[in-house]
């Protein structure tokens, strides 16, 4: 694969562009067997891919097929490319992720399902349409964790209430909770594996409560990592993929 179109498939810009930074030694390659980085200057060299690292204008990187991202989304920030009042999560990420090439007409990662604005923790985000699909249709019943602050005490009723089913002014079925324990008086663990619009809070208020702050911290079996502090990003292990993809 040639050079200046392994840099365009990873979203450093258009094929004219991406060669150009390679004409003007801004791209090294890390060459495994000498254990040094290399610049190269033909943009039409040809590479293999898969397991590439390389630099651009210093910045390291490695090649991926398809991106799949964590992103510990912090409060104050809107899951949309054309945000209304709070800043985009997409400011967080580094241009080459938001401008990976697509075939449709939106290019770059996009989240998987969405938070409140003022809902923080874990969020994937990748150019996968399959994974995004799979991940948020609610025929796979993916489970997602939130830990819930309340403001009024939690008591019996409201967990029993939450198990057997809450009726929702847009849903004609009762929306349960997959499962739900009381961490203390005020802090609430639900799982769900459905994703509605302001489903936990609409749950917690149908059952005579109220959310006070709200936090994801599980997607299937991915947790958010405790070293990955809120506006940070890292791509995915494969260990990581291939467990939340089974």
């Amino acid at each position: 694969m040639q050079l200046q179109e392994i840099l365009f498939s990873q979203g450093f810009g258009t094929r004219r562009v991406c060669a150009g930074l390679i004409q003007q030694g801004r791209v090294q390659v890390y060459d495994p067997a000498s254990d040094h980085w290399r610049p190269i200057y033909d943009a039409h060299a040809e590479l293999a891919p898969e397991g590439l690292r390389f630099r651009v204008q210093d910045s390291e990187w490695s090649f991926h097929a398809k991106a799949y991202v964590m992103l510990h989304k912090p409060a104050g920030t809107e899951c949309s490319q054309k945000p209304s009042a709070w800043p985009s999560i997409y400011t967080l990420l580094p241009a080459p992720l938001r401008q990976r090439p697509q075939k449709g007409a939106v290019q770059g990662v996009q989240a998987v399902g969405r938070l409140d604005q003022d809902t923080t923790g874990l969020l994937l985000l990748t150019d996968d349409g399959q994974f995004i699909h799979r991940m948020s249709s609610p025929k796979h019943h993916v489970p997602k964790v939130y830990e819930v602050r309340t403001r009024h005490p939690i008591d019996a009723q409201q967990l029993e209430r939450l198990l057997a089913g809450v009726v929702l002014d847009d849903s004609p079925k009762p929306v349960r909770a997959a499962a739900c324990e009381a961490v203390d008086s005020l802090q609430l663990r639900l799982t769900l594996t459905e994703g509605k619009y302001h489903q936990v809070k609409r749950m917690l208020a149908a059952v005579g409560n109220r959310v006070e702050q709200l936090h994801r911290s599980q997607i299937g079996p991915l947790r958010l990592p405790d070293d990955l502090q809120a506006g940070h990003w890292r791509w995915l292990s494969a260990a990581e993929l291939a467990s939340i993809s089974a």
